[in-house]
């Protein structure tokens, strides 16, 4: 009789694979995703800007419309050439209004940096606030600080130049709502402004503006860089129309079917991107910000934006 033989190693019974084969395959097509989703979360989508197009009825009865660029969160480090060339190029939009709701700086050196990416816009009438990035460079820490509970002190890095940034929006004519509040007119309409300096670091005065909003003017506009509920429901009880925030970089990471994961303020997470309604009458805009932390460069499922809200007249 011929000797008999091994079976050689290979599918198992009727063709199919073994269950170890199964499981290396499995675990090699989730390593590969993983390192898929990592490459586009650090080069491909943080540099993937796009401008958010937004109608929204909130002007008095008769206004005409009203073109508002919502900028924040730029976190300009030196050398970004393509959010500087980028973000200059809005100033062809030819909006109506600018308003920068703060954290434009990460770096000691970055106020010619955004100075230059503001470009052509600081022309526009503009208006802006600080957010807690403008105060203090970025530093490390541990990604479990966003989930607890109440978020801790903020852990400060080196002090930033937030003066020469003032100094130079201001000198080009872009209105500072850091505690204040103004009225100007907008191609013959009046328009009131109010805003709250950074809550993040503990520096909003919100008693310094309180008090019922201009009802002569065709759009009353609260503005914030961090939109913590507090703040925002003294501005709804004070009868603004619109609040416009950051801060949350939309979560910066979103996952499909859940969305936001934190929001790192105490903004439940379903709004910490876009547009939702605050109380009876206000309206809130959350931008996901046009930057993140050089500490933390990714984005995923939540591209780095701008936005152009036109403002339209209530229905009659």
């Amino acid at each position: 009789m011929p000797a008999s033989t091994a079976p050689a190693p290979g599918p198992s019974a009727g063709g199919r694979p073994s269950r170890g084969r199964t499981l290396a395959a499995a675990a090699g097509g989730l390593a590969l995703t993983g390192v898929a989703t990592a490459a586009w979360s650090t080069l491909v989508e943080p540099r993937a800007f796009t401008l958010r197009r937004v109608d929204l009825p909130v002007l008095d009865h008769g206004a005409w419309p009203i073109r508002v660029l919502h900028l924040s969160d730029l976190h300009i480090v030196p050398d970004q050439r393509r959010k500087i060339e980028w973000v200059s190029a809005l100033a062809d939009l030819r909006p109506d209004l600018v308003i920068n709701t703060g954290d434009t700086l990460s770096h000691l050196r970055a106020v010619p940096t955004a100075l230059a990416a503001f470009g052509d816009l600081l022309d526009l009438p503009g208006a802006f606030v600080f957010g807690n990035n403008d105060f203090y460079a970025p530093v490390p820490k541990s990604p479990h600080r966003y989930f607890m509970p109440r978020s801790p002190a903020p852990i400060r890095g080196t002090s930033l130049p937030w003066q020469d940034l003032r100094a130079g929006m201001a000198e080009r004519g872009w209105i500072d709502l850091n505690n204040a509040k103004t009225t100007i007119d907008l191609r013959g309409q009046r328009l009131a402004l109010a805003g709250v300096n950074d809550a993040y670091t503990k520096r909003d005065h919100y008693e310094l503006i309180e008090g019922p909003a201009d009802q002569d003017a065709v759009l009353r506009l609260g503005v914030t860089h961090t939109p913590e509920p507090r703040i925002l429901d003294r501005f709804a009880l004070d009868g603004y129309d619109l609040i416009l925030a950051g801060h949350t970089h939309g979560g910066q990471i979103r996952v499909p079917g859940l969305g936001a994961v934190v929001t790192n303020c105490g903004l439940d997470r379903s709004r910490a991107r876009g547009v939702s309604r605050w109380g009876s009458h206000t309206m809130l805009n959350v931008s996901a910000g046009l930057g993140t932390s050089p500490y933390m460069p990714m984005r995923l499922c939540c591209r780095p934006e701008a936005t152009l809200l036109t403002l339209r007249a209530r229905p009659a």
